[in-house]
């Protein structure tokens, strides 16, 4: 793999988050391009802060004894929106709004991005 998704690929191993601009004023882009969407502007990578809010949520059952499973959709504080899951949340606790952060998580074929509920302060 080349260009934008392999240095996605490489900041996450090292456990950091990028996110793609056209300019500092631009919003953030996700997922990872070559260019920006309509313009063709090339795009500047920076790092996230791994804040964000649950935008959306579904639950998925699965076959009793398993556990359902949460699907999030999690608009960030720099306006990109990515798909992912809560860890550690249950279908009575988690809703739409709450806060989140990013964490890197050791996957079967890598790491991969998931959330962790923010705890209110």
């Amino acid at each position: 793999m080349t260009g934008a998704s392999a240095l996605w690929d490489e900041a996450l191993a090292q456990g950091r988050l990028l996110l793609q601009r056209a300019s500092p004023q631009a919003k953030a882009i996700f997922p990872p391009r070559e260019m920006a969407p309509l313009s063709g502007e090339p795009l500047e990578c920076f790092e996230a802060s791994g804040l964000g809010t649950i935008y959306s949520l579904t639950w998925i059952q699965r076959r009793p004894p398993e556990p359902a499973s949460n699907v999030v959709i999690v608009e960030l504080a720099e306006g990109a929106r990515m798909m992912g899951r809560v860890e550690g949340a249950d279908e009575a606790t988690l809703r739409i709004g709450m806060p989140v952060r990013v964490r890197i998580a050791d996957g079967a074929d890598g790491p991969l991005v998931v959330f962790d509920l923010v705890e209110a302060a």
